[in-house]
């Protein structure tokens, strides 16, 4: 039984407690320079507006603005309406969380690379966020968007009250970091899966988010398109990184030191 217990405890925790504890301290710091933007942001809210309809004109002028007409058709659909709502809360939580536990505990190897992903992501995105503070459409009803997701869940936040939770920046949408997590989330997993059927699906996941993001009006199609060059940047960044500890922080299937 002891050494069953022990075997178990090897697999959830291939680097003992300390390490697990690290992982959360780090990413528990990355929730703190959050708040701190959050509140940078607070009051700004005439900003926010103007870049959104900046980034509307901008659209327009390359005519890629087709936001509108995107949550049109899909709001043809309830059920695909209340999955994409649902899909789009749970992303950056649940599924995200979920992904990188299975990353931590299955794949271990590569699971530091992963997170050096996300902190250089989250470090770009709270620049972003701070220099460019911009509304989702959904707080743009004269262009035709509504709010599904507040529809879904009960919990309206509307620019009027400016209100912004522990956990919520209303105006954090340049860049999106639903499609930067949804592609350092999918690739990897795509890579790493077992099954080709796995493999696809994953590699479908950022497309799939890239439309719930639009469908939901929470962000812009420059917003996604960001989103993914702050991925790519970040994929970028954590291999160089890589080159100081590579028996650590490669991307690889096969066990790797701790980070």
């Amino acid at each position: 039984m002891v050494a069953r217990l022990r075997l178990v405890q090897a697999r959830v925790l291939p680097h003992g407690w300390l390490d697990v504890v690290r992982q959360i301290v780090l990413f528990g710091a990355a929730y703190l320079g959050y708040n701190l933007v959050r509140g940078l942001v607070e009051g700004r809210t005439s900003a926010a507006f103007q870049h959104a309809r900046d980034l509307i004109q901008l659209e327009r002028t390359l005519h890629l603005f087709v936001e509108p007409s995107v949550q049109a058709w899909a709001s043809g659909s309830h059920v695909l309406m209340d999955f994409s709502s649902w899909l789009y809360v749970n992303a950056q939580t649940s599924i995200t969380l979920a992904a990188l536990i299975y990353l931590y505990v299955r794949h271990n190897g590569s699971f530091y690379f992963v997170r050096n992903m996300f902190a250089i992501a989250m470090l770009i995105a709270l620049i972003g966020y701070a220099v460019f503070p911009t509304a989702p459409p959904r707080f743009l009803p004269e262009w035709g968007f509504i709010d599904s997701v507040s529809d879904l869940t009960g919990m309206h936040v509307s620019h009027a009250s400016a209100s912004m939770t522990a956990l919520f920046n209303p105006y954090a949408a340049v860049p999106s970091m639903h499609v930067a997590g949804a592609l350092m989330i999918g690739w990897p997993l795509a890579s790493l899966s077992r099954t080709r059927v796995a493999g696809i699906l994953w590699r479908l996941y950022p497309l799939l988010i890239a439309f719930v993001i639009v469908a939901t009006a929470n962000h812009f199609i420059l917003d996604a398109l960001l989103g993914a060059l702050t991925a790519g940047v970040s994929v970028v960044g954590a291999r160089r990184l890589a080159r100081f500890r590579p028996a650590a922080w490669r991307f690889s299937p096969a066990p790797a030191g701790a980070g």
